[in-house]
């Protein structure tokens, strides 16, 4: 006959081995995520506010304009950034989960490096007005191109997005 003390012994051993066989296998997570459709968007928004601000070297009489865009657009990655981290989460000590994804590569039609999202936008040869109406153009398609394939809030912000990349190549870069 086994005693109290002796059976509370085996259930509590039981119970700590049973959490650290479920901590391991958590922490074991091999799978490799697809990266977040904004991300693609957040690298593009953060290249296209550097080309704005590399433009002024050869258009100073368009600075104005060309710090609009490039806030603006700094801006747009700022906020896909915050909605890439709150789907994430965020852990109570203020740091973000981190897990295995595939590399991410940069759509054809910027011309920059595939950058790590998040991470500062390598300098480029600064654009022609002209090329960063391309840029601000093929941003918005994309832009629109991929609200159309989401829902929500993500939708919406990729909606204004578009919306907001229209303006810029159409109104302040005429």
């Amino acid at each position: 006959m086994v005693d109290r003390r002796t059976a509370l012994r085996i259930a509590g051993g039981g119970t700590v081995g049973a959490l650290t066989l479920g901590a391991a296998v958590g922490c074991a997570d091999d799978t490799i995520y697809e990266p977040d459709p904004l991300a693609a968007q957040e690298v593009l928004a953060r290249a296209d506010a550097v080309a704005a601000t590399a433009a002024i070297a050869l258009t100073p009489q368009r600075h104005a304009a060309l710090t609009t865009i490039a806030s603006e657009r700094t801006a747009h990655a700022d906020a896909l950034r915050a909605e890439i981290n709150r789907v994430i989460g965020v852990f109570g000590d203020g740091t973000t989960p981190t897990h295995r994804t595939r590399s991410m590569d940069t759509p054809a039609d910027t011309g920059s490096a595939p950058a790590a999202s998040g991470a500062a936008v390598p300098p480029i040869t600064p654009p022609t007005i002209d090329q960063l109406r391309d840029r601000l153009a093929a941003s918005q398609q994309s832009a629109g191109d991929l609200a159309r394939t989401l829902s929500g809030y993500r939708a919406g912000l990729l909606a204004s997005i578009s919306a907001a990349c229209a303006t810029e190549a159409g109104v302040l870069l005429t």
